[in-house]
């Protein structure tokens, strides 16, 4: 058996409808986690998906419960030799709501829908069929080689939607059964759907409140205007100062330091356009100087999330009493992310707003993370995507969003290496979500080839 007999045997199962049947089996599990878990649905997706899957491959399996959140967890080993390379992989089976009515020609979010090169359905791209493509080609490697050639661990949770709760408590209590060389999992799109994808990181993400509160109730604005100081006014003037009019942060400690030569050599390799159907990229807006691959993944972006004042939907004449507004700062390595919400509040100060209250919601943090592109796993890994497909794989050190990448990076302490099976286009937090067939295919293919290399014998040693 060679390594193309395990790439011919993963893409075959697409071809002759086996992927797409458990797919579909998989899809069907409404395993919704925010902003009301569905328990047991999200058990039954772990005891009834998962854990066959990975048995009738060698691995045993158990099922944590989390001490934190709702969602429970799957830890499942497949142990070879204790001189051979440990690869962790992971997956989340848990979905945002389904939005059922929601959906163009009234498809149902539990059920696999296949219209042209998109199949539709809840959790399709994210993240279901992502981890069925890897489990699918690790598979595919162990019956071609009659065994993998490297002890291979499986992580799968049940509440990434809903902020990764209990994830860094049960990865430090499970450290020992979950540690490994390197972490090679899929999660997330590929900026080019045509063009296989390593990312080795993500974004951080903070989000926080800005409050303006003068005063009890609101006052006739003909009697009062003018003589009130209004609560929007001061908010929006807030706001702009923190960016300039086209988006430029102006706030010195929001400026990352680690846009390095190393880091812009590997984005030039990056295209990044907009996908059919998706928004237009406005090329004006953000860090000037930058392109647009540099302005996603390796600068920091401020966004505000939603605004209020008084009630839009009915509208009164009278000068508010309070302003709010919820802003976030996505942010790549190189910014403390313990001063992002100190760092504002001397701004503001500075700027002279005292009357702008900041506070921290509740809202999960991310931490930054990024391997450089030469870091040793990042270079075997497109050396074998690029072995497979006969071209070279696009590098970036980190996603432009945020996934709990820090749990395996700081907490357990490895290299992550994400390769995604899904595109920006897919829908993934709204109706409509779908992958597609050409992505899931090729990704079968290029993780049988990565499975079989991993068990050949030639890895990096750290």
């Amino acid at each position: 058996m060679t390594r193309q007999t395990a790439i011919t045997a993963a893409t075959t199962t697409f071809d002759n409808g086996a992927f797409l049947t458990e797919y579909a089996d998989w899809i069907a599990h409404p395993t919704e986690s925010q902003p009301k878990a569905r328990p047991g649905a999200l058990h039954a997706y772990l005891n009834d998906a998962i854990t066959p899957r990975l048995a009738r491959m060698g691995f045993t399996t158990r099922i944590v419960e989390n001490t934190v959140g709702e969602g429970p967890f799957l830890i499942a080993e497949r142990h070879e030799g204790d001189d051979l390379p440990t690869v962790l992989t992971y997956g989340h089976g848990d979905t945002v709501p389904g939005m059922e009515g929601q959906w163009r020609e009234d498809r149902d979010p539990w059920t696999l829908t296949e219209d042209g090169d998109r199949l539709y359905g809840r959790g399709t791209a994210d993240n279901k069929g992502q981890h069925l493509v890897n489990l699918t080609a690790m598979e595919a490697v162990l019956n071609a080689r009659g065994h993998l050639g490297f002890n291979a661990r499986v992580i799968i949770e049940m509440g990434e939607e809903a902020g990764s709760a209990g994830l860094h408590e049960l990865f430090l209590a499970e450290k020992d059964a979950l540690s490994a060389d390197v972490l090679i999992a899929s999660d997330g799109p590929r900026q080019d759907p045509k063009r296989p994808m390593i990312f080795m990181g993500a974004r951080g993400a903070v989000n926080f409140e800005l409050t303006v509160d003068l005063r009890e109730g609101g006052h006739h604005s003909g009697n009062w205007g003018g003589l009130l100081a209004d609560p929007g006014v001061i908010l929006s003037h807030a706001i702009a100062s923190i960016t300039d009019a086209s988006g430029a942060i102006r706030i010195l400690e929001w400026r990352p330091n680690s846009l390095t030569p190393a880091v812009k050599a590997a984005l030039a390799d990056m295209n990044l356009t907009a996908p059919d159907g998706g928004p237009s990229i406005d090329p004006d807006w953000g860090e000037p100087g930058l392109s647009a691959a540099e302005k996603v993944v390796g600068w920091n972006s401020f966004a505000v999330l939603t605004m209020l004042s008084g009630d839009p939907a009915k509208p009164v004449n009278a000068v508010q009493p309070m302003a709010r507004a919820v802003c976030q700062l996505r942010f790549v390595v190189g910014t403390e992310m313990d001063d992002i919400v100190p760092a504002l509040r001397r701004h503001l100060a500075r700027e002279g707003f005292d009357k702008v209250v900041v506070t921290s919601d509740d809202s999960p943090m991310f931490t930054a993370t990024r391997l450089d592109p030469d870091h040793p796993w990042a270079v075997w890994t497109a050396q074998s995507i690029e072995r497979t497909m006969g071209a070279p794989a696009m590098v970036v050190p980190n996603l432009g969003g945020s996934l709990p990448n820090e749990e395996f990076a700081v907490t357990l302490g490895m290299p992550t290496i994400w390769i995604p099976h899904s595109y920006t286009g897919c829908s993934q937090h709204a109706p409509n979500e779908h992958a597609l067939k050409p992505i899931l295919r090729e990704g079968l293919a290029v993780m049988a080839g990565v499975w079989w290399d991993l068990g050949a014998g030639d890895t990096p040693k750290l």
